[in-house]
């Protein structure tokens, strides 16, 4: 096994090159990428919004608007068949699904059946979607009253065409703002995400992406001032528009558009020539531009309107023909009004409303902090781990760290090859496999030294450990990627960031551990022919220990079960800080202008905006603080427009950092999904440990993990520490990390019943915890130490993150000595099962079937 061959070696180390090459411009400075030659790889890791600052919003289709829409259109097309074909009728109307005629002679009522039949043809549903779909159906409920119903598949399809015409808009809207890289893309069936990262103006985002734009141009009706269509009625086909002036003046205008922005070509910000006022130029094409000339011809010194969202925005007179099919817009706009209004009309309109109903907003200064506090606890976790596992091993772990460098190399590399995205999740994720590659190199060498101590030669040890570790640590790293997998399919936003880059890990880890460290341990056999294994300062820590760990299994049970119960009772009394990402809501991060915050200041200008609940508190430094808004009842624009007045009534002195606003429905769809994830990983991770030890080691690594679940809920209850979407991912992260403990305890009394089959089974788990205790302490300091990095130089946004994933190393490391394996002598497990798994190097230790009893401490 410690043999290489020359084209492993190859491949191993242009493996690890080509990481490195890949890797690489991530350290460069885009200058420096551009000089080099083209046929370097340039592509540098995509940094998140919570890094690099930027806007995410969550934008849906709104139902109702399609509904209305689509009704209005099946009232007309009703009302244009029947009078092409001279059929007489009465109350035409509409109302939610449904539109209804009534036939005024009984002996058309069959011809009007005919004829209203168009509207409910089949029509293609779409090349991807295949095959046809009714739009409405034809009832006749009572005698010449007719229906025509619309269909939910119908208005289904009309919803999914609607999000592929607003994705194509909503782009080309975000293009013309000039922004790198955005990311716009479908969710589901009625959502559109989009992040742009940089973007350091949210609201005007928002206002670009989120306008209708639908811009259309009508007469004006001369029979009436609009004052008296105001204080009387309308005349039919006409109605009253308002301008957006503060008071808004009205307009009566005829109802049916002259021509509409469909028929623009071209629409740019400019400046009048007489009054250097900006304005929007626009350009119809050939037969909008017959249109328009042929109306302005007819009415020659008489006003019209140009409404955008029926608003109109400007009202002027007709003074001459317009011929040429190009005009302009006016109408007290800025220069940036001016160019966004040019943008929209660019654009097109968009065929339904977008609701916003998830925003996460990060000022660039935030994501600059950001990035820094991650370099800083990286680099601070990096050098304690290193100094650690050098103390430890010595030589050997100059070896350990290289393969260590070289797997965090792999991850970066392979994350900036498939253009995942990085967030502070994603750095506490390849923190958390630091921790678990350090675990595995831990398992090798504790097993190497193991053997070495049985007796067997330094190079039968070597290659004995190394085969005998390779199960442990595949298991161990199975459970933890069960966990990501699911994390991935079932989470959302950095949580999945969290997962990809744990998932990337674990993958890097079994391989650098199974052929880096093993070719650079062969290559110091081939070399150096040792006599003996390096020793470090703490080589002999736990090698003679002894511990009566069973003996203690009854108190262990009861503080366990106490702990459990109080946890659960704190719960359902006290309960959870849920985050906005559960309860919807807004979080709002402030930092003063200048000297500190005033927090009474803050929370006496925001008690008058009748907003319900607010909490306002210091976050990380006296210059920064933290609103809390609770969910609002009015719907899920009423989350913006609470931004919208805290924004208003603050942003004079503060700077608007970070916003968090999350509507009722996504609330409630992020818990569900959280729940999902967190019982699909148990039962999945149940499913393989049974697979591959008993039910017995399957039920206990169950109930040691739902032990160490429940204690971190009640963490969480008693420290009210916010539990958000990263909560999720610490808890399955702890799962994760439990079962690895647990897993490699387990692994051990598998093999050690095979070997002692009449030993007695406290004793027997006594032995297994004993020979696992050194590996278990040094990969919990390890795990430990680039944790505590992270909490302590991370930043505040990701303190409350790790600060749950420290407590579940230590709760996991306590379940899988004092939970996991005393509760296997509650099931009365028996070493039978496992006679027929004796290997050839088990069957040599027969003579020690009743073994050595351990001492007590």
């Amino acid at each position: 096994m410690l043999y290489f061959s020359r084209w492993k070696t190859t491949l191993i180390w242009l493996a690890i090159l080509a990481s490195v090459v890949f890797a690489a411009p991530n350290l460069l400075s885009q200058q420096q990428l551009a000089a080099l030659p083209d046929w370097m790889p340039k592509k540098q890791l995509t940094l998140g919004l919570d890094l690099q600052g930027g806007s995410h919003i969550l934008l849906r289709v709104e139902r109702e608007d399609i509904e209305k829409e689509r009704l209005e259109t099946v009232v007309d097309d009703m009302r244009r068949l029947l009078r092409d074909e001279g059929i007489g009728y009465t109350g035409l109307s509409g109302n939610g699904l449904v539109a209804q005629v009534r036939i005024r002679d009984a002996a058309n009522v069959d011809r009007a059946k005919e004829v209203l039949g168009e509207l409910t043809q089949l029509v293609n549903a779409g090349l991807l979607s295949g095959g046809t779909i009714r739009e409405a159906t034809l009832d006749e409920p009572q005698p010449g009253l007719l229906q025509l119903t619309l269909t939910d598949e119908g208005i289904d399809h009309r919803i999914s065409s609607a999000v592929s015409q607003s994705i194509e808009v909503v782009r080309r809207r975000v293009d013309e703002l000039g922004t790198t890289e955005p990311v716009i893309q479908r969710q589901g069936a009625d959502r559109i995400l989009v992040q742009v990262p940089g973007f350091d103006d949210p609201e005007r985002l928002k206002l670009i992406i989120n306008q209708t734009a639908k811009l259309t141009f009508h007469l004006v009706d001369r029979t009436m001032s609009a004052e008296e269509a105001l204080n009387g009625r309308p005349p039919i086909g006409s109605a009253i528009f308002e301008s957006s002036d503060d008071p808004p003046i009205p307009y009566l205008l005829k109802s049916r558009a002259i021509i509409s922005g469909d028929s623009l070509v071209d629409a740019q910000a400019g400046f009048d020539q007489r009054t250097n006022e900006p304005i929007v130029t626009f350009r119809f094409d050939t037969a909008g531009a017959q249109r328009f000339g042929q109306v302005t011809q007819q009415n020659v010194g008489y006003p019209f309107a140009i409404v955008l969202d029926d608003v109109v925005i400007t009202a002027p007179v007709i003074n001459e023909p317009i011929l040429g099919g190009s005009g302009q817009i006016s109408g007290n706009f800025t220069v940036e009004s001016a160019n966004d209004l040019a943008v929209l009309l660019r654009a097109g309109a968009l065929p339904a409303t977008l609701t916003v109903i998830e925003e996460r907003t990060v000022g660039p200064g935030l994501g600059a902090d950001s990035i820094a506090a991650g370099e800083t606890a990286g680099i601070i976790g990096a050098i304690l781990v290193v100094a650690f596992i050098f103390a430890a091993y010595g030589f050997l772990g100059i070896i350990a760290n290289l393969a260590l460098i070289f797997n965090v190399t792999m991850i970066i590399a392979v994350l900036t090859v498939i253009g995942a995205t990085l967030t502070l999740p994603g750095i506490a994720g390849i923190v958390l496999t630091v921790g678990m590659a350090v675990d595995s190199n831990v398992l090798i060498y504790e097993r190497i030294r193991e053997e070495r101590r049985g007796g067997r030669s330094l190079i039968q040890a070597i290659d004995a450990g190394f085969q005998r570790a390779f199960g442990t640590i595949l298991d161990a790293n199975i459970t933890t990627l069960i966990a990501a997998v699911i994390l991935f399919y079932l989470g959302s936003g950095p949580v999945r960031g969290f997962a990809v880059t744990l998932a990337i890990g674990i993958v890097t880890t079994v391989f650098t551990a199974f052929t880096v460290t093993r070719w650079m341990i062969a290559e110091w056999v081939r070399r150096r022919r040792p006599k003996a294994l390096p020793k470090g300062l703490l080589t002999n820590l736990f090698g003679n220990a002894h511990y009566k760990f069973m003996w203690l299994r009854k108190a262990a049970f009861s503080l366990s079960a106490a702990a459990a119960l109080g946890s659960l009772v704190l719960f359902g009394t006290v309960g959870m800080n849920y985050g906005i990402d559960f309860t919807g809501g807004s979080v709002v991060e402030i930092e003063a202008k200048s000297g500190t915050a005033d927090i009474g200041d803050v929370r006496g200008r925001l008690s008058n905006l009748n907003l319900g609940d607010i909490q306002v508190q210091e976050f990380g430094s006296p210059e920064h603080v933290l609103i809390r808004v609770q969910s609002q009842e009015a719907g899920e624009n009423a989350e913006q427009t609470a931004v919208a007045k805290v924004r208003a009534d603050l942003e004079s002195d503060y700077n608007i950092v970070r916003v968090e606003a999350v509507g009722p429905v996504v609330s409630g769809e992020l818990a569900r999904a959280g729940s999902i994830a967190l019982l699909a990983s148990l039962f999945a991770i149940l499913i393989y440990i049974w697979f591959r030890f008993e039910w017995q080691f399957a039920l206990g690594a169950i109930i040691a993990t739902v032990n160490d679940v429940v204690l971190t809920i009640g963490m969480f209850a008693i420290t009210q520490i916010e539990f958000n979407l990263s909560s999720i991912a610490a808890v399955l992260t702890i799962i994760g990390y439990s079962l690895n403990d647990t897993v490699v305890v387990y692994d051990r009394v598998r093999e050690n019943l095979r070997r002692y089959k009449k030993m007695a089974l406290p004793d027997l788990l006594d032995l297994s915890v004993n020979q696992m205790l050194s590996r278990t302490v040094l990969t919990s300091v390890t795990t430990l130490l680039a944790l505590l990095a992270l909490y302590i130089f991370g930043g505040e946004v990701i303190s409350s993150f790790t600060f749950a994933m420290i407590f579940g190393v230590l709760i996991g490391t306590f379940s899988s000595t004092f939970i996991a394996a005393p509760v296997l002598i509650l099931f009365k497990l028996r070493g039978e099962s496992f006679q027929a798994g004796i290997g050839k190097d088990e069957g040599k230790d027969k003579t020690e079937d009743k073994g050595p009893a351990p001492d007590v401490a």
